[in-house]
């Protein structure tokens, strides 16, 4: 990308005409870019929406993460989440927040990024807003389409139900724990930090094959399923045996002391997708099955047969 000076030097006109020259569209976009909101149409009338944010510092660092790796961070976050509803995602629009002298080239590498993971997810960019900012904010929403099925909510598990997972999990806490340390190595799990890969095909497959509930796996695992529980009223019970570690995983742990068990059911970041099932239903390729839905008056989680009332994960505002 050829140098187009900062931020100040191309303007905001300038950054949103090279932001959106030359966008892809899709059926489902009747007004793209260029007017002062986009129109679209989805298949059965409704429409499903999130929203998610990435500030620098908090969930990503410019000497950590290229300006492609942030961009699909970014959009990763927010897709994941509908897939979670077991929608198929059709659009996202963007607010990006930026120093005046953040070099240009950085928020167009950024918008690539966006582009692409978007693009990868079968959804396409219609939209956005750019102001200046004291640090980098960027603000996803994505527009997903349930095809004439019901959303899959997280209030649906029932006593019975076999608990399941699509994706990978303590990657990204891995490889946050390296950079932390300053070490760039072993990269799959740096990168799993720095870009997440959420099964998007995933959800709408669980969607189909009837899950009964689902959750983007943001916060970490046993937070997530918590949040299951509760809205369930029930018990999920995870079998921690049945998560693989892999190799890299395993030798970072050993080399800083770590229960990897403790990046597995409590990293974030990774964006897998958790879902439930009646019993002797035929999952999708992409699930395992990782535990069970028990009966209880008291809604929670059971790890390795043990409630626990840790909650596990990050939580905004705590610190």
């Amino acid at each position: 990308m050829s140098d187009v000076g900062s931020l100040a030097d191309l303007g905001e006109f300038g950054l949103i005409q090279r932001i959106t020259q030359d966008l892809p569209t899709s059926a489902e976009v009747v007004v793209g870019t260029g007017d002062d909101a986009a129109v679209l149409v989805t298949s059965d009338g409704r429409s499903v929406i999130s929203v998610d944010m990435l500030v620098e510092g908090r969930h990503f660092r410019r000497d950590w993460s290229t300006p492609i790796d942030v961009g699909r961070k970014a959009a990763a976050a927010a897709l994941a989440d509908l897939a979670a509803m077991g929608a198929r995602p059709v659009a996202l629009v963007v607010g990006f927040g930026a120093p005046a002298d953040l070099p240009a080239a950085w928020a167009l590498s950024c918008t690539a990024g966006l582009r692409e993971e978007a693009l990868g997810a079968g959804a396409v960019l219609v939209g956005g807003d750019v102001v200046q900012a004291a640090q980098i904010v960027i603000s996803v929403t994505v527009i997903g389409a349930l095809d004439g099925r019901a959303p899959v909510l997280r209030s649906g598990a029932k006593p019975g139900d076999v608990v399941a997972l699509a994706g990978r999990v303590g990657w990204a806490a891995a490889g946050l724990a390296l950079l932390s340390r300053g070490f760039r190595s072993p990269k799959v799990l740096v990168d799993a930090q720095r870009c997440p890969t959420p099964p998007y095909a995933a959800g709408v497959a669980a969607a189909i094959a009837g899950a009964t509930s689902m959750i983007d796996v943001s916060d970490g695992l046993v937070a997530d399923a918590r949040h299951v529980a509760q809205a369930s009223g029930v018990v999920v019970s995870l079998d921690s045996s049945v998560l693989v570690v892999p190799e890299q995983m395993a030798a970072a742990a050993a080399a800083y002391h770590v229960d990897p068990r403790e990046w597995t059911l409590h990293g974030g970041e990774d964006h897998a997708l958790l879902a439930t099932f009646p019993a002797g239903r035929a999952l999708p390729e992409s699930f395992m099955v990782i535990g069970s839905v028990e009966a209880s008056t008291e809604p929670g989680v059971a790890v390795d047969g043990v409630r626990t009332t840790d909650h596990g994960g990050h939580r905004h505002f705590a610190g």
